[in-house]
């Protein structure tokens, strides 16, 4: 790549990119230290994955988790209680996918279709407590993509090019240290 012809290319490029699991109770900065071995490229990690909001947008810490719950939910009984139910995937004989798993569904969803010469009826339903729903949503902040190391000085380059973070300038405190204003986007 040659410096500038990256910019917007690289973003709509998912080969640039790598999935990463979220390990335990880890923080943009341990991902970061982990992954690109400099906890400092935090930020490019929260970039990455659009994440504007760490407070709601990362996954709680064990802790958190708990405390979340039982603050929504109550009790410990409410928090095992039922929050919808799903189907599970149902074939035929044939190997036919009659129903796909994890469509919201009511209770009593049943379904019936001819296989075998004759009709078949089943009842291809899972009940999703508040628990198994709450923790799905955060498993699924866990996955986020990463930008593969070897592109992160073209980044970063590309960065330094724009931004006007200069010795002199009134927003250049010192190497890792700079100074800008906080402009807050209000809806």
């Amino acid at each position: 790549f040659k410096r500038g012809q990256l910019r917007e290319d690289i973003f709509q490029d998912l080969s640039v990119f790598t999935k990463y699991q979220i390990k335990g109770d880890d923080h943009p900065d341990n991902v970061a230290a982990d992954f690109y071995g400099d906890s400092n490229l935090d930020w490019l990690v929260l970039v990455c994955n659009n994440i504007q909001n760490i407070q709601t947008e990362w996954p709680l810490t064990q802790r958190g988790f708990d405390s979340f719950l039982l603050e929504k939910y109550d009790t410990y009984e409410n928090i095992n209680a039922t929050h919808h139910y799903e189907t599970v995937e149902t074939k035929n004989s044939l190997g036919v996918v009659m129903v796909t798993p994890g469509l919201r569904v009511p209770s009593d969803y049943s379904i019936t279709y001819f296989d075998n010469g004759g009709y078949q009826t089943s009842r291809p339903v899972k009940e999703v407590t508040n628990y198994q729903y709450e923790d799905n949503i955060q498993t699924n902040k866990r996955n986020i993509f990463l930008l593969k190391s070897e592109y992160v000085p073209v980044v970063i380059e590309d960065i330094e090019d724009i931004l006007p973070y200069r010795k002199g300038s009134t927003q250049y405190m010192s190497e890792t240290l700079k100074r800008a204003d906080n402009i807050r986007l209000y809806e």
